[in-house]
């Protein structure tokens, strides 16, 4: 038996090759499948079917495109309504890879429809591993919340059984799940480690050691954070089957007369330069996005889903802008129309605007709240770091959620923004910046050290 994994770092997802005697099973495939295709490819074995745990929230799947490319059979949960030809999959359900079986195991929880696959080897009645997918993760356990809060008290109760189901497996059965450090599915904090085993799990998951589901209820819900709005649109998406493409269309260079058009039509300009360039001088109406391998998760966060875009880099290496497509690709962003390498330079030589905000450290922000300025502080982090310690008298609005929030901020003042390092920050004031907002953005550093700063200037007064 052979187990290859592939990370897909800006999702914090894994998809995996379970393969045997030649034969592989590709499970929670993302949309752009040749990687796992070519790799199967190169080891000698031939993909006889994709299997999914579940109807994806957070990615477009891939198991169309790998059924169209190999021939294999897609596998999906039997309640997963699916509106595409598959094999429809329930508790008990077993497909044939080699000498293993993939044994199905009804664990709803994460989505209602949800199963885990055991992999046991033909000479035994026992799993060696199981795909966990969104129920049992690495010290935590996928979140049961997406489908809205009408839902969260049965999908809680049904992901509490699945856990203790999960759980109950022999100590030394590996436990592989699709969602990790860095996903946007996951309960609470996840272990960075990308695998882990039953017995593990048992022993320091504290998510397995609530003692009945009304308890889960109330710990799952004081560890949620919120996730980007684009998730709205993904399980359609996968139920319907997305749009068949073996590989991403590279957008042209564009010319600054045909950027110039594109930006009078409407069209969104996402800025992928560092946040330093972005306050210095940018397109109007930009937002930014810095080019890190969640950039994709947050261009969905923040723009309008499958909104057509073009994407401003500093570089001219063409390597980013493949890169940054592809991220936009595997969440259903399709209409990247060009990009615009060079940062700001060909915008100014051809007389255009630019806009500009003001940037400043978090020691500075510090000095003037100790001093007793009274600025407006919007802090945008998740709702679990606010749970950590806010600046006095700052508002509080998650970035993901501050487009469908600006009718609730005055214009009558500049709101200074921060996060915890800067990157969030920075997004959230060019949202601002496009709805007609005053601001300056924290680029370094953020909450914590405000408040460790104050406290200590607080200290050096009253030892005064």
């Amino acid at each position: 038996m052979d187990i290859e994994t592939f990370l897909t770092p800006g999702l914090g997802d894994a998809t995996y090759l379970v393969a045997s005697e030649g034969e592989a099973a590709l499970v929670d495939p993302q949309r752009d499948a040749s990687r796992f295709i070519e790799a199967a490819d190169r080891w000698g074995w031939r993909i006889t079917h994709v299997l999914e745990t579940h109807v994806h929230n957070d990615y477009v799947s891939g198991a169309r495109q790998v059924h169209e490319q190999t021939g294999a059979l897609i596998v999906a949960p039997a309640a997963g309504a699916y509106r595409f030809p598959w094999h429809a999959a329930d508790e008990g359900d077993a497909v044939k890879v080699g000498n293993l079986s993939l044994v199905g195991m009804a664990t709803p929880g994460h989505t209602p429809e949800h199963i885990a696959w055991q992999i046991v080897p033909s000479d035994s009645t026992v799993p060696t591993a199981v795909l966990t997918g969104g129920s049992l993760l690495v010290g935590s356990a996928g979140r049961p919340d997406l489908l809205g809060p009408q839902m969260f008290p049965t999908l809680a109760n049904d992901q509490f059984r699945s856990l203790q189901r999960l759980a109950a497996l022999p100590d030394d059965v590996r436990i592989l799940p699709t969602h990790g450090a860095g996903s946007f599915c996951v309960s609470g904090a996840v272990g960075t480690e990308r695998e882990s085993t039953v017995g593990h799990e048992r022993e320091r998951n504290p998510y397995l050691r609530v003692a009945d589901s009304a308890a889960f209820r109330q710990f799952v819900e004081q560890r949620l954070g919120r996730y980007p709005a684009y998730y709205a649109h993904m399980a359609d998406i996968n139920r319907a089957g997305p749009t068949l493409r073996d590989a991403v269309i590279a957008p042209p260079r564009l010319t600054p007369e045909r950027l110039a058009q594109l930006v009078d039509a409407g069209v969104q300009v996402v800025d992928a330069r560092d946040r330093r360039s972005f306050a210095h001088g940018h397109i109007p109406q930009s937002i930014h996005v810095e080019p890190t391998e969640q950039f994709g998760s947050w261009v969905g966060a923040v723009v309008p889903f499958d909104a057509p875009l073009v994407i401003v880099i500093d570089s001219t290496d063409a390597a980013l802008v493949p890169e940054l497509v592809v991220q936009l690709w595997r969440i259903g962003y399709e209409h990247v129309v060009g990009y615009v390498a060079g940062g700001m330079s060909m915008w100014l030589d051809s007389g255009r605007r630019v806009e500009r905000h003001d940037a400043l450290p978090s020691s500075k922000l510090a000095e003037e709240l100790v001093g007793g300025d009274g600025y407006a502080v919007l802090d945008v982090r998740q709702p679990t770091e606010w749970r950590e310690g806010t600046i006095p008298g700052s508002r509080t609005i998650f970035v993901g959620d501050l487009p469908g929030a600006l009718s609730d901020l005055p214009h009558d003042r500049t709101w200074t923004v921060i996060c915890r390092s800067g990157a969030r920050a920075s997004i959230a004031g060019s949202v601002l910046l496009r709805a007609g907002h005053r601001v300056r953005v924290v680029t370094e550093r953020g909450v914590p050290d405000v408040l460790e700063r104050i406290a200590e200037a607080e200290a050096q007064t009253a030892a005064a």
